[in-house]
């Protein structure tokens, strides 16, 4: 019988970061937990990365995943300071992984969204509608940004389910 993996999902913000936990188990994910940490403290880049470091390490800590799958930093040209500013974001919550021995890969947006969907550039309701019917909720995933972490979340359990298909 197949081990069951449990996989948490980030997808990174400074404000709103949003975390899913799947367990995998027999290619049927089920979800164990999903919300979302805040950076509460306005002004305070490095109080805001604290609040998110902590945040994600408890999530690790209580739910004790065995991997972790974030979304890739993008950028977009007209807005650097932004891909700068969660660069940091997604640096303390790799950190907390790390500190706690989690594996984490890395997924880009287009990827996770064409894999759910088969649109890299779907839009978030979409995506939403795509995890609701993935995960046979009874509600959309409310905000946008856990839908997004379980999203990353399923897009690796996919990937892995596929690669271990393929050395099979």
């Amino acid at each position: 019988m197949p081990e069951t993996l449990r996989i948490l999902g980030i997808d990174p913000g400074l404000n709103i970061t949003g975390y899913g936990v799947l367990d995998w188990g027999n290619g049927a994910p089920k979800v164990c937990e999903a919300g979302v940490v805040r950076g509460k403290s306005k002004g305070s880049l490095a109080k805001r990365l604290l609040e998110i470091h902590q945040g994600v390490a408890e999530v690790i800590e209580s739910l004790k995943p065995g991997v972790m799958a974030i979304e890739e930093l993008y950028s977009h040209y007209e807005r650097p300071r932004t891909a700068i500013l969660m660069g940091h974001a997604r640096g303390v919550i790799v950190l907390a992984a790390t500190l706690a021995g989690i594996p984490v890969l890395h997924y880009s947006a287009t990827q996770i969204k064409k894999i759910l969907t088969g649109n890299g550039r779907a839009p978030k309701a979409q995506v939403q509608r795509a995890i609701q019917r993935e995960l046979a909720l009874k509600e959309i995933p409310d905000p946008p940004d856990v839908a997004d972490a379980l999203a990353i979340a399923l897009c690796h359990g996919y990937l892995k389910d596929k690669s271990s298909l393929l050395k099979g």
